[in-house]
């Protein structure tokens, strides 16, 4: 469904990659997003078809493998594909946003030269560790160690939840190599799937996003060389910061697909379906929960092209970032929430697509920070401008 509120001055670039990647999602993705879910599997159709159109090395420049495009058109295709299936777009999302561009922005020539150009391609995954048992919300409380020893770091722990974990072939991780330093001990780094003492273990049972993988990490005396450490030493914490940040665009735009995939869903039913001898969206109460859903998502939407539009212009985004994902996600929510109070009990079954979204959309008020702690970095944010 078109929006026809307002003009989002999308170039003619962009506009072709959202109007490219809406289709490849109404005709590949979407007619095996419910058996992805129900079989608990990655729609590997659709990730072949996503390095078919180079959507792995979208917002990345040529000379490293990438497409050269900007960040919104990432984003917009993000969007897109989460519109029919948010699984596929977590998929895409986790790749490049946590497995491919902290590489890009912090990897070393040789690093680049390794890992960017089957990363860009879709030759393999890439996967970010950085949640473990006692560390979520309170990232700089990584238990994993880094001891050096010569020209290696030995890696002893543990991480979980780690998307795109049974199909990737790099993962950057983060570790703590002095505990005395507290976040300033904290490095991120580059290891193999097929590194020495490190495993890969199933993850647990989850409520949504079930087409999406995920797994465990263990390390356990991992031997990984001191060249495939991220960024300059001491600032390990500010890297993956940094990459959270661009993350959480990718979540908010995510959020956003899914809730105008429940909206494209609840308004097609309303019209469809009659209640009383007249079609659901003759009804005012539904009309008005139509209403207020696209009021939401045309909201979440300037947030969420704002904060891609300020990262590509290199200017302070991680604020705007955290707006659009909190909001984004929240609209996510609400948007799948009222999908199903109008399809009524059909909502709650399997056979319609809203019950699946309402599932999905819970995931983007948690991953890359809490809604808690986007309140808390907005309010930070917003004191520290006060001050």
């Amino acid at each position: 469904m078109e929006n026809i509120v307002t003009n989002f001055d999308l170039t003619e670039e962009q506009e072709m990659i959202r109007d490219t990647v809406r289709r490849f999602a109404n005709e590949v993705v979407a007619p095996g997003a419910a058996a992805a879910d129900e079989h608990k599997q990655l729609n590997m159709d659709a990730w072949k078809g996503m390095c078919e159109l180079g959507l792995p090395g979208l917002p990345f420049s040529e000379e490293v493998g990438g497409v050269g495009m900007d960040n919104l058109c990432y984003n917009i295709a993000v969007e897109e594909l989460s519109r029919v299936c948010a699984s596929t777009g977590l998929t895409l999302a986790a790749h490049v946003s946590l497995g491919t561009w902290p590489i890009y922005a912090f990897g070393s020539d040789a690093l680049k030269e390794r890992y960017l150009p089957g990363l860009c391609s879709g030759e393999f995954m890439g996967a970010y560790g950085l949640t473990e048992p006692g560390a979520g919300s309170d990232s700089a409380g990584t238990q994993t160690t880094a001891v050096l020893d010569g020209d290696h770091y030995m890696i002893n722990g543990a991480k979980c939840f780690i998307t795109n974990g049974s199909y990737a072939k790099s993962f950057v991780i983060t570790v703590q190599s002095d505990k005395s330093l507290g976040a300033k001990g904290i490095m991120a780094m580059v290891i193999d799937r097929d590194q020495a003492g490190f495993k890969i273990e199933p993850g647990e049972e989850k409520l949504g996003m079930r087409g999406s993988d995920w797994v465990n990490l263990v390390f356990e005396d991992c031997r990984v060389p001191t060249d495939a450490v991220l960024g300059p030493e001491g600032e390990g914490f500010a890297t993956f910061m940094k990459t959270l940040e661009g993350g959480r665009i990718s979540i908010a735009s995510l959020s956003l697909g899914i809730a105008q995939g429940a909206l494209d869903q609840a308004l097609a039913y309303g019209k469809e379906r009659e209640q009383f001898g007249v079609p659901l969206v003759k009804h005012q109460a539904v009309a008005f929960k139509l209403a207020d859903m696209e009021t939401e998502i045309t909201a979440a939407r300037h947030l969420v092209y704002h904060a891609a539009r300020l990262k590509d212009a290199d200017r302070p985004y991680g604020s705007a970032a955290a707006v659009a994902k909190y909001y984004a996600s929240e609209v996510a929510m609400r948007c799948t929430y009222e999908a199903i109070q109008i399809f009524g009990g059909n909502g709650y079954s399997r056979e319609y697509p809203v019950e699946r979204m309402y599932r999905d959309a819970k995931l983007c008020t948690i991953g890359e920070g809490t809604s808690e702690v986007q309140q808390i970095i907005i309010s930070r944010d917003l004191l520290k401008r006060m001050a």
